[in-house]
Formats: C-alpha cells, structure tokens, sequence
C-alpha cells in the first residue's frame, strides 16, 4: 500500500526545496525572528538579543541577564493553510562563573494535516502530521574585550510522513545532530578611527555542520543546509534619542550536488553521483556557481527614546535568478516597554504569486537582569 499522501510530502515537496536549498531540512535557513526579518534577513553583525542564537550565537557573549525570545509565523500564507505555521523559541543567559553566556533554542515547523489513501481510491485510510523540529544549546565567550565566539550543539527530526510505506516498516523520518561555530568583533578603534564602541561590528556564522540526513535510502541521503555568514553592522546614527543601524549579511550555502551522466546527446544515463560529505563539500561547494550562489540581504533600523522605545525597519533580500531567484523586501517595527519588548514584519514579494509574499512575523521578548552590552 503506497500512500498517495507520502509522495506528496517525501517526493515532491523535498524537490520544490531542493530547487532553492540543495539541501534536507530548510527550515533551518528561515529566519526565526521579527526584528531581522524586518531588516531583510540580516543579523549576522547585530546580534545583541537572544535571537542570536541563530544569526550569529557569538553575539550572546557581548550581553548581560537573561533573555526570552518567541515567535509565531504562519507559513507559506499564499496556501491559505492554517497548520502550516513556525515557531521559535530561545532563552538566553550570560553566567559569571562560566565565563560567558548559555542559550537553548527550539525551532519548529509545522508541515500540516495530510490523508492517507492508496492507489485504488479516493476512500481515506487516515491522517498523518508532517512536522520538522530541532532542539539547540548553546555557548558564548569572550576571547578578548572586542572579539566573541560562540558554538551550538543541535538535535534534528525531520518527520515529513510518519507512516508506515508498502509494510516494510519504512518511515518518512530522519533525525541527525549538527553543530555551528562563530565570531563576532566589535572593535573600539579601526584604521585611525576612534570610539567606534557600539559603531561598527563584523559577524561569521558557519551552521549546520553534521552528517547527512537519511529518510528511507542511505545511498538518497541528503546533506545539511551548511550555511556561511557573513555580517557587516554600522552604527551610522547614535545620540540620546536617535540611533540609526545599517546591516549587511552575505549568505553561501556549502553543499555540493553533482549533475547525472549523460551520453553524447545529453541525455541521463544513470543517477546523479552523491552529494559531497563534509568537510569536504566546504571547499568544493565554491566550484558550483561561484559568487551566484551568494545571497545578499540588508536593512536598515531606526530608534527613537531613551531608552530605545520604538523602532521602524526596512530591508532587502537578494538571490540570483539561477539558484532560487527569491527577490524581497521586508518592512518591520517594534516597541520596548520595561523588560517587555514586541516586533512584527512584513514580507512583501517582487515576484508575482509567491508562496512567501505577505508573510507576517511576530516576536515578543522578556529580558531581565541587566541587557546591557559588556
């Protein structure tokens, strides 16, 4: 018994994402914040909140007190499908006696209802629930005042149809572990310039580092959503009641797929080769498309108060026409209040009928004990 609603989740929908990813598990890729997403989906340089367990966990070494970040996103919206949804939550903690900061963060993807039915009709033989979650902890220092690193520890369950297929005891499911590593430099001083604190800031984040993730085939196993991050963030404007931030992240996913064979009229002849394995695949990657493959995203951030108490944004983000061709620009805003704070954005699509366009994210977070930069 084939279920007509397996082949939808395993066969089609991983096709659909490889065409922009190349990878399993995207949804490690979506930007689980408001803030950032208002400003493009750039944060590898300002990651001074708890989301940073993400954009750049290197960040949390540079903060102080605890921190709670959660946000709810319906997905895919065009869909009009209201158990596709995301979910992020993350906590932060900076610890005297460790020497830095702690974080977890969980992540969630809700992939939606689907019937089981088989091949000699239409009658229902039951229902299913695709998902896809990962699990993160997290640790940040300081290697000197200016310079943070940080690493993440990362548990991942893929269950695109957790059902049985043919009998033979085979599931949709895949589960595997990764890890990233990061930096991020804050100096005071650069190129004869001086009181740069709070000014100027560089950001990698190099995630998703792990074995590949297999469903049902071992020889179909799909690599990770190896991602590098490159984040640039300068303080253009600060005074007592008005600063105004401009961010810039480049993005490359490192993963590298090889084409079918093919005879001398070009036809296939044969599957395509595997994916390369790490690590070998950071440096192979670079061969496929070259500077294409590189995503561009930036915004900008303007707050008003003192303290900061209400922020408008504006972004931009960018991917070659070849390699995804997902052309947006995002708008957001967000309020402070005490240890409560609160954003939304707004995705807004250049390209007609996009599953993303309107997409809305909400964020609220709680932070007590002193937020204040090191």
């Amino acid at each position: 018994m084939i279920a007509i609603a397996f082949m939808l989740v395993v066969v089609i929908i991983p096709q659909a994402l490889k065409a922009q990813g190349e990878s399993a598990v995207p949804f490690l890729l979506i930007a689980p914040n408001a803030r950032a997403d208002g400003m493009g989906e750039a944060g590898a340089a300002l990651s001074d909140d708890a989301s940073a367990a993400f954009w750049n966990p290197a960040g949390l070494a540079f903060l102080r007190g605890q921190e709670i970040s959660i946000t709810h996103s319906n997905w895919l919206p065009a869909f009009q499908q209201s158990d596709l949804f995301y979910d992020f939550v993350a906590y932060r903690n900076h610890v005297d006696s460790w020497g830095g900061a702690i974080s977890a963060s969980v992540t969630y993807l809700s992939l939606g209802e689907f019937v089981i039915t088989d091949e000699t009709g239409p009658e229902p033989l039951g229902t299913f629930k695709g998902y896809e979650v990962a699990v993160t902890g997290g640790y940040a220092t300081k290697l000197f005042s200016d310079l943070g690193v940080g690493l993440n520890l990362r548990y991942i369950r893929s269950a695109l149809a957790p059902i049985e297929v043919q009998e033979q005891g085979r599931k949709g499911i895949a589960s595997t572990v990764s890890f990233d590593i990061a930096t991020l430099w804050k100096p005071s001083s650069l190129f004869g310039l001086h009181n740069l604190t709070d000014r100027f800031s560089v950001g990698v984040n190099l995630s998703n580092l792990g074995p590949k993730m297999t469903y049902i085939d071992a020889k179909q196993a799909d690599p990770l959503p190896t991602n590098l991050r490159l984040g640039f963030g300068v303080g253009v404007l600060k005074t007592e009641f008005n600063n105004l931030n401009f961010v810039l992240d480049f993005n490359r996913l490192l993963v590298r797929r090889h084409p079918a064979p093919t005879d001398s009229a070009g036809n296939e002849i044969g599957d395509p080769p595997p994916p390369d394995n790490l690590p070998k695949s950071l440096i192979t990657a670079w061969g496929d498309g070259d500077v294409k493959k590189v995503n561009i995203a930036t915004g900008v951030e303007y707050w008003y108060g003192n303290p900061k108490l209400i922020a408008l944004r504006f972004g931009y983000f960018y991917e070659h026409p070849q390699y995804g061709n997902r052309k947006f620009m995002t708008f957001g805003a967000g309020i402070r209040y005490d240890v409560y704070g609160f954003d939304f954005s707004y995705l807004s699509a250049i390209e007609e009928n996009h599953p993303l366009a309107e997409t809305l994210r909400f964020s609220l977070l709680i932070a007590w004990g002193g937020t204040q930069q090191q």
